[in-house]
C-alpha cells in the first residue's frame, strides 16, 4: 500500500474518531471543509466557466469533475 493511501486511511480514521467522540463540532468540520477546498481550488463548473471565460460544457467535459454532496465542482489545482 502507498504512502498516500496508508496517510489517507489514518486521516480518516482519526478524523471519524475525533467527530465520534465530540472532540470535534460542526465549526471544526466546517473549516476543515473549506481549509480542502481552498487547497483544492473548487468551484462549481458554472463559476470556474465564468471566471475563465469558458463554455459550461467545456469546462464539463475537459476539466477534472467531481461531485460532492449532489453538486458538481471543477477540481483545478494544479
Amino acid at each position: 500500500m502507498s504512502t498516500t493511501i496508508e496517510n489517507t486511511n489514518k486521516l480518516i480514521n482519526f478524523i471519524g474518531n475525533k467527530i465520534h467522540l465530540g472532540e470535534l463540532d460542526n465549526n471544526s468540520i466546517v473549516q476543515l471543509i473549506e481549509l480542502c477546498g481552498l487547497y483544492l481550488n473548487i468551484q462549481t463548473i458554472s463559476d470556474y466557466a465564468k471566471i475563465n471565460n469558458l463554455s459550461y460544457n467545456g469546462v464539463k467535459k475537459h476539466r477534472n469533475i467531481k461531485e460532492l454532496f449532489n453538486v458538481k465542482f471543477v477540481i483545478d489545482n494544479i
